[in-house]
């Protein structure tokens, strides 16, 4: 490598190097020998390949000095023509090494970033919800990416360059000393020169680099929340684009005049280190030659000291940049582990069953709940933030019992923050009761396998997540093996066939990010759809209307009918005249119980329901829709679910 790309590749180490102090104990390299263990055979071969490298790359300067005195010495031809021929199979085997040596790092690295990334997004699948409520996505998939690649970039690169540097210097050290002391001495004495502003300039520059970075990492942030659906529908509504444009304009605006600053600190920086090059070249060349002509130095050692001195400049250069280069890597490898030493709160026990067959119960005996502090769950730099919120652990649910016999409805109402949403996710076990027992089949949740639960329980939330996909694929997330009688089948049941067929890539359509593309109903119904394609056994309905028009809840309400039927059912909802048939209705608040009933017995109690109820109506806040539907009896016209 010449010193001019030499001069470069530090430049770009320095500036892609993490600012981070944090000491790096003997588990955390354990650690690291644990991701490379699979690797080390081809570890082992890349290492000696690269030492082979260094010994070539010093042996054709000693060839050409040998070279230069048979010419010189007026040699038989015969004998110029063989040290060419080696100088040639010297390069023909550097290339070939060079392929190999290339071959194995990325089979290496690339083998690196598949295991750490594997490692860490099946780690991340673990973890709960909280995990994700409180995680900037962004952050997250900084460490599946960045992280992850300048930490496999510790083993195709640095590793090997430190060795193959250290080898080529000391090679060609103890060589330049053999043919002249003084010579190699005096062009010792210009390395500080060289090495230096590498070190006090690449501080700068990396200075400069991060500053870049968090400009491009804010705008980068302010382009997805505004280029989003909701995001640019907020903006048009409420925001100030005037002042938003010329807040981009600033940092954009910033990072051209960093850029600019940067290019021109790297031409600088590398034209002084070619300078230094050739006046250490002119040197050799004109202290060598003076000792030529007298006769104390042979002409080809000048020119063998000339082309070993790239040699050991090149080596000296990266080895004073190899320590930054080392703690990118280790800052990088120390980020991937935060995120894998996070504990996942809600882990399959070895032991763990199945849940039993036929209908099932659920059930809760005594549940208390509370949501975990943000330490248990989530990491500053995750969130973006100094230190994380200490706020947490206060409890939610406070003795919470009931049972939903199999093929029965139970509502639960209540004001909003009552704990209604929250009973909702304990059931497939988003979160797991801090004490008492949640139950399905009769058996704790905690003991059931997690394949067997999710496939018993269905959940529709008031937001139907749908991902930026075609129709059927988002149709197919709980059952891949559905044919598509059994797709339309699923879409009939939920009043959507005759949309998607109308449809010009039917099935194919793609949905748009977080399904868009669609009004509030078909979303909903197509969630539902989902739900009725998966065939669970139990239903829960966590406010699945809340947000729709009361045309728009007519049809999902009709989808839902299919959806409950005969299914053991919770249905959370917001306006009371859906819940009327339910077999029991529970009044939650505060993370209570306070009433329970059924609709006549609790209007005729005067309690807090009846209380809801009469505001509802009084306010008009019902949406009008009369004696409501029964969400268990089937229109005569469908087929059960």
């Amino acid at each position: 490598m010449s010193m001019e790309m030499t001069a470069w590749n530090a430049m770009y180490n320095a500036r892609h190097a993490k600012d981070d102090q944090r000491p790096f104990s003997k588990e955390t390299f354990r650690r690291i020998g644990g991701f490379a263990r699979p690797h080390r055979r081809a570890l082992v071969a890349f290492l000696v390949l690269s030492v082979a490298t260094a010994l070539l790359a010093v042996a054709t300067p000693v060839l050409a000095g040998r070279v230069v005195n048979a010419i010189s010495d007026g040699a038989a031809e015969s004998t110029v023509v063989r040290l060419a021929l080696l100088i040639a199979a010297i390069a023909l085997a550097e290339a070939g090494i060079g392929l190999a040596a290339r071959w194995l790092s990325a089979r290496i690295g690339e083998g690196l970033i598949l295991d750490l990334r594997t490692t860490v997004y099946d780690h991340v699948q673990r973890m709960p919800v909280a995990f994700f409520t409180r995680t900037r996505t962004g952050a997250l998939v900084s460490r599946l990416n960045s992280d992850v690649i300048g930490a496999q970039r510790a083993f195709s690169g640095t590793l090997s360059g430190v060795l193959s540097n250290v080898v080529m210097l000391l090679l060609a050290l103890g060589v330049m000393v053999s043919i002249s002391w003084q010579i190699t001495l005096l062009a010792l004495a210009l390395l500080p020169v060289f090495v230096l502003p590498a070190r006090r300039m690449g501080a700068r520059l990396a200075r400069l680099s991060r500053e870049a970075a968090n400009h491009n990492a804010v705008m980068s942030t302010q382009m997805t929340e505004r280029f989003s659906a909701p995001g640019a529908t907020l903006v048009k509504l409420y925001g100030r684009p005037a002042e938003e444009s010329a807040e981009f304009a600033a940092r954009a605006g910033r990072v051209r005049d960093i850029g600019i600053r940067t290019a021109m600190l790297q031409m600088v920086f590398v034209t002084a280190l070619t300078l230094v090059s050739a006046l250490a070249l002119a040197l050799v060349y004109g202290l060598g030659g003076f000792y030529a002509l007298r006769g104390s130095l042979d002409p080809g050692a000048v020119v063998a000291l000339a082309m070993l001195l790239t040699r050991l400049y090149a080596p000296l250069t990266s080895l004073a940049s190899a320590r930054v280069e080392v703690m990118s890597a280790l800052v990088s490898f120390q980020r991937v582990f935060e995120v894998l030493d996070l504990r996942p709160l809600i882990e399959e026990r070895a032991d763990a069953r199945p849940v039993p067959e036929g209908p099932v119960s659920v059930e809760f005996d005594a549940v208390d709940f509370a949501y975990p502090a943000a330490d248990r769950v989530s990491l500053a730099s995750l969130e973006e933030v100094a230190t994380l919120d200490t706020r947490g652990g206060d409890q939610v649910l406070h003795g919470v019992s009931f049972r939903v016999e199999p093929g029965r409805l139970v509502a639960l109402v209540g004001s909003s923050g009552a704990g209604k949403s929250t009973i909702a996710q304990l059931a497939p076990r988003l979160y797991d009761a801090d004490a008492g027992a949640v139950r399905v089949g009769g058996v704790d949740v905690q003991d059931l396998t997690a394949d067997s639960l999710r496939a018993t329980l269905g959940l529709v939330t008031q937001d139907g997540h749908l991902f930026h996909d075609t129709i059927r694929a988002n149709l197919l997330l709980p059952r891949p093996d559905a044919d598509d009688s059994e797709v339309w089948d699923a879409l009939r049941r939920s009043r959507l066939d005759a949309l998607v067929a109308s449809l010009p890539d039917g099935l194919d359509t793609v949905v748009g990010e977080r399904g868009y593309r669609l009004s509030g109903g078909e979303r909903q119904r197509l969630t539902i759809a989902r739900l009725l394609l998966a065939r669970p056994r139990v239903v829960i309905l966590d406010e699945a209307t809340a947000h729709l028009d009361a045309t728009s809840e007519a049809a999902v309400q009709e989808a839902l009918g299919e959806a409950l039927a005969g299914r053991t059912s919770v249905v959370i909802a917001h306006r009371l005249s859906t819940v009327r048939a339910a077999d029991e209705i529970l009044v939650i608040e505060g993370g209570r119980i306070v009433e329970r009933g059924t609709h006549e017995s609790l209007l005729a109690a005067g309690g807090r329901y009846e209380e809801l109820y009469t505001t509802q109506f009084d306010t008009g806040l019902d949406g009008g829709l009369g004696g409501g539907l029964d969400p268990r009896e089937e229109p005569a016209a469908t087929p059960a679910g």
